[in-house]
């Protein structure tokens, strides 16, 4: 299918964010559409291909980047690489706690700090909740656009994205599905407030995620909210991501990506 493309610049409660656009050219009536949340590195590429991807399947795609503003000059892919260098010397639950975070980043020589920094703004709850209010008014915006059935908008993220694709669900009463890979669990004590179905992709080498897994399960179900997971034996953290040969892993990623068409084709409805 054909996918044409714009960027645009949305205004959510608090600021205004960039936002990339894929669309399946030539449809004739609205078509579902899906938020697509990206990882730690903004954006890029990848993010971009992931869209133009579902835009491809034939869903209206908007990739909102999160980080727009000083962020985004922060957290480059070099910086980015930096941290990932400090982090592999701690422990793996250090980024779930933003105050442990905060004393290993002081630790860290100069050039780190800021990064480490960084990580630890967009990891705290009080910046996620804003991130979400963002992530809702680019739903609102899809749900505005005459290309889009504003009843049947879902989303997907991936890593920092996948956490953000679920706190969405909690404060989109509207959204229709969810999507999260491997991403940290949303504020269990928000899980009631879901009216979306969930669908939960981790890797079985990522324990510091996937461990998390079976408390949200069981919140999910305490709250009467759809649930699925699934866990790929073998898979890392990020086994989606082919622009990372050290993380891909393309059966994991080829299995995952069906099971998502197959929840969004049962959850939205169909794309012909």
């Amino acid at each position: 299918m054909t996918v044409s493309e714009r960027e645009v610049s949305i205004r959510t409660p608090s600021r205004s964010i960039d936002c990339f656009l894929a669309f399946p050219a030539g449809r004739g009536k609205p078509a579902p559409a899906v938020v697509v949340v990206h990882e730690i590195f903004g954006v890029d590429g990848h993010m971009q291909d992931v869209a133009r991807r579902f835009a491809g399947q034939g869903y209206v795609a908007a990739a909102p980047n999160l980080f727009t503003g000083p962020l985004q000059a922060t957290l480059t892919p070099e910086n980015i690489g930096l941290a990932m260098q400090a982090f592999a010397q701690a422990p793996p639950e250090l980024r779930r706690d933003p105050s442990k975070l905060a004393a290993f980043a002081a630790s860290q020589p100069p050039e780190r700090r800021p990064i480490l920094e960084a990580f630890g703004m967009v990891s705290s709850p009080p910046v996620q909740a804003g991130f979400a209010q963002d992530l809702k008014a680019v739903a609102d915006h899809l749900r505005g656009l005459p290309e889009v059935d504003r009843n049947r908008v879902g989303s997907v993220g991936f890593c920092f994205g996948g956490a953000m694709s679920a706190r969405l669900a909690t404060v989109d009463p509207m959204l229709r599905a969810a999507v999260i890979f491997y991403g940290q669990n949303p504020p269990l004590e928000d899980v009631p407030r879901i009216r979306a179905s969930v669908l939960g992709l981790y890797g079985g080498e990522d324990p510091g995620i996937t461990g998390t897994v079976p408390s949200l399960a069981e919140a999910m179900g305490k709250a009467g909210v759809s649930f699925e997971s699934h866990v790929y034996p073998g898979a890392r953290h990020a086994f989606f991501n082919d622009t990372r040969a050290p993380m891909y892993h393309e059966a994991s990623a080829k299995d995952a990506w069906q099971r998502v068409l197959a929840f969004y084709a049962k959850t939205l409805g169909p794309v012909g």
